[in-house]
């Protein structure tokens, strides 16, 4: 199972609304990474593909990472939302040290902290739009009460026509911004987006960028691993990730 789908059983809910102000003051440090590694396989089959990775993130921020394809653009917003643990490091989210964790403590971040947004969706099949958007509020318990503000959200991400049908239904700019009503119906403070227009054409992939600006602007933090030039030129920051470190 892949840390995505292991996400996607383990989120939960709270309150929600793209313009909806995040408690916290803006321009303040909401993630801290310093020192991250990670290298995958053993003796001459091993890769390090973070190696000593530094970043700040403030709340408000929206951050670009770019780089080659396999240079651990991926594995850094794993670690950073807790779905993986660093080799060596310190991770500090919103006062938690995520690296020092244990699962349990990791799935309440990722519940209560973390909004994840993915290139391939990972909207269930057998589950209508509105359905998959608060799955994870009843996961958590808390289904009746996170409805409203769903329905609320899926308005304003003009998905209100397209909610009740099943993924199959829908195109594939649809079932993003889906995934991303998904990742905002918890409110959290952090943001993560995996290349979330990789799979969408330009009109499609501009309206998902758009909702991670307005993100951003109401005072998330996002972090965005992307190779498209359009979402870099929206970002506030943007890293190259080069040899496992982080360059600005």
């Amino acid at each position: 199972m892949t840390p995505e789908h292991s996400l996607i059983l383990s989120v939960a809910a709270g309150p929600s609304l793209v313009a909806r102000p995040i408690l916290g003051v803006v321009g303040s440090v909401l993630v801290r990474a310093r020192g991250l590694a990670k290298t995958y396989g053993e003796g001459h089959a091993a890769v390090r593909v973070l190696d000593g990775a530094d970043l700040d993130v403030d709340r408000g921020d929206f951050v670009a990472v770019v780089g080659r394809s396999g240079s651990g653009k991926s594995t850094l917003l794993h670690l950073l939302g807790g779905l993986d643990r660093p080799d060596a490091g310190e991770i500090e989210l919103d006062g938690d040290r995520v690296d020092r964790l244990d699962e349990r403590g990791l799935t309440d971040v990722r519940r209560r902290k973390v909004g994840f947004v993915f290139q391939a969706f990972h909207l269930l099949p057998e589950l209508s739009g509105i359905e998959n958007v608060l799955l994870p509020a009843k996961l958590a318990r808390d289904g009746l009460e996170a409805a409203p503000r769903a329905a609320e959200l899926i308005e304003q991400l003009g998905l209100s026509e397209v909610a009740g049908r099943l993924p199959s239904a829908l195109s594939g700019g649809e079932q993003q911004r889906l995934a991303v009503a998904r990742a905002l119906v918890n409110d959290p403070p952090l943001l993560l987006a995996d290349e979330p227009t990789g799979n969408l054409d330009e009109e499609s992939g501009a309206a998902v960028l758009d909702l991670l600006r307005r993100a951003a602007d109401s005072g998330r933090a996002v972090v965005l691993v992307t190779h498209d030039r359009a979402a870099t030129a929206l970002a506030d920051r943007v890293f190259r990730l080069e040899a496992g470190r982080l360059v600005a």
